[in-house]
């Protein structure tokens, strides 16, 4: 893995498993693969994630609106808590076909940007992003196809403890490229 300082310990990464991919690889994802284990499973590069979330942070702290979506469970509750600390809005459970596309829909949105922290069950909201020229920071595992990411974070968005840490050091980021108070833990996001 890459050496070098990195926004965390190495431990708290690998204690939260943000490196565990899966045995199943896409190409797009081969070049974040850090090495393969024995038994098939992938293991992604920590120092990469790492330098992504710092750029993502960068790109994301002059925005005013950010949307941030999880459909599956893992990421419901760190992504809320992500878009109150950043002041975004969050998508979670289902994603309404429209709600980047169609003004005349009561929850209609403009963001300046998407996060999807699964780019395969949240691929109406890159469908929509897509359609309306919205860059896209997605959280991707082994499997995912990123062809439509314009930023991925090559990390595990299966784990809970993954997502949460992933984005409280994102939140924390943004926070303090604002000049912001930052106090929440990754406790606060689900982190448990």
């Amino acid at each position: 893995m890459a050496k070098g300082k990195l926004l965390l310990p190495r431990e708290k990464y690998l204690s939260a498993g943000v490196h565990i991919g899966m045995t199943s690889k896409t190409a797009d994802m081969k070049r974040f693969i850090y090495k393969v284990r024995p038994n098939g499973l992938a293991v992604l590069n920590v120092g990469m994630l790492d330098k992504r979330i710092e750029h993502a942070a960068n790109l994301l702290a002059p925005m005013k609106r950010i949307l941030i979506v999880s459909r599956k469970e893992n990421g419901q509750d760190p992504a809320k808590k992500f878009a109150e600390i950043v002041d975004a809005r969050a998508i979670t459970k289902r994603f309404m076909p429209g709600s980047l596309t169609n003004p005349s829909y009561k929850e209609f949105f403009e963001p300046e940007v998407t996060i999807v922290v699964d780019p395969a069950a949240d691929k109406q909201a890159i469908k929509e992003s897509i359609q309306m020229r919205i860059p896209i920071i997605g959280l991707a595992d082994t499997f995912n196809d990123t062809s439509f990411i314009d930023v991925v974070l090559p990390c595990n968005n299966k784990g809970k403890k993954s997502v949460a840490l992933i984005l409280w050091l994102l939140a924390k980021l943004i926070k303090e490229k604002r000049n912001e108070k930052f106090e929440a833990t990754p406790e606060d996001f689900g982190y448990a």
